[in-house]
């Protein structure tokens, strides 16, 4: 039985797509709400990449205070913004995400279910429609795996989460128990090997689909592996700032490129709702 999503109280206005000459891929029940559509590449060799980050009008993606780290606090919970992040989940084979992200959003759950309650009868029966695992496989990135056992995602036995780490970090995460499936990953001494990792994802795996979800270490480093595909970004109205003695981070952190080294991106589509753009780009790498 088809399940019509509700959505947002009022559908996004889009703006433009390069896509709008290619034949439907999302269902006419989504694309009333999501207009244009969502077409998805493929690699043979490593999942299709895409990330999603919400950025203040000063690029800034957190306040980073006590108690205001999430990026919630910077999207004021938008639902049109919950609703994209849940559509991307859904089409995702695995959520990746860094060690800090799980500790800041300790309560989160990495499902479209849980970013969107209303419409999670819609998401599951598309999801499951279109031949996806009912939970995505959750990825977490770790140095030192060092992780918050307490987070929600570690006790639920529904979840198989991969952390890929270390030598260093496989060494301390070797006897931690939790209720998920737990596998470790030791790709590296001194950083975790991303290309291998996405390898393996693909291989070992079968993960085609892979969304990254920050933070803002995990996106420059994906970026600067050449693994970013895509991105969906979250312009929101609310500006953040930054002083020296509170430092704020922005979209990315830990990796500056020069101008030959730059990566770059070109837009794909662009809706608006209300305040709030959203932006669908390709990522392209210097040769």
């Amino acid at each position: 039985m088809t399940v019509h999503p509700q959505g947002p109280d009022t559908p996004f206005q889009l703006l433009f797509s390069d896509d709008s000459d290619r034949p439907p891929s999302l269902p006419d029940a989504f694309r009333q709400i999501y207009p244009g559509d969502w077409h998805i590449p493929s690699n043979p060799n490593r999942p299709y990449i895409y990330t999603n980050v919400a950025l203040g009008r000063d690029g800034r993606i957190s306040f980073s205070e006590p108690d205001l780290e999430a990026a919630v606090h910077v999207t004021k919970a938008d639902p049109h913004d919950r609703w994209l992040m849940a559509l991307l989940r859904m089409r995702a084979d695995a959520v990746m995400i860094g060690d800090v992200t799980v500790r800041l959003e300790s309560d989160h759950i990495w499902t479209p279910e849980y970013i969107c309650p209303p419409d999670a009868p819609a998401f599951t029966a598309q999801r499951q429609a279109e031949g996806y695992r009912p939970i995505p496989l959750l990825v977490i990135l770790s140095f030192d795996g060092d992780l918050y056992m307490d987070a929600a995602c570690f006790q639920r036995e529904d979840h198989h989460i991969v952390l890929a780490t270390t030598s260093k970090g496989a060494a301390r995460a070797k006897d931690l128990t939790c209720a998920a499936t737990l596998d470790i990953l030791d790709l590296g001494q001194e950083a975790v090997d991303l290309p291998r990792l996405a390898q393996i994802l693909k291989q070992d795996y079968g993960i085609n689909n892979l969304l990254c979800e920050g933070g803002a270490r995990v996106f420059a480093n994906m970026l600067d592996a050449h693994l970013v595909d895509e991105e969906f970004v979250t312009f929101c109205p609310t500006f953040v700032g930054r002083s020296p003695d509170q430092p704020r981070p922005s979209y990315c952190e830990g990796v500056a490129w020069m101008p030959e080294t730059a990566p770059y991106s070109k837009p794909i589509s662009l809706h608006r709702a209300g305040d709030y753009l959203f932006m669908r780009t390709r990522c392209h790498y210097p040769a």
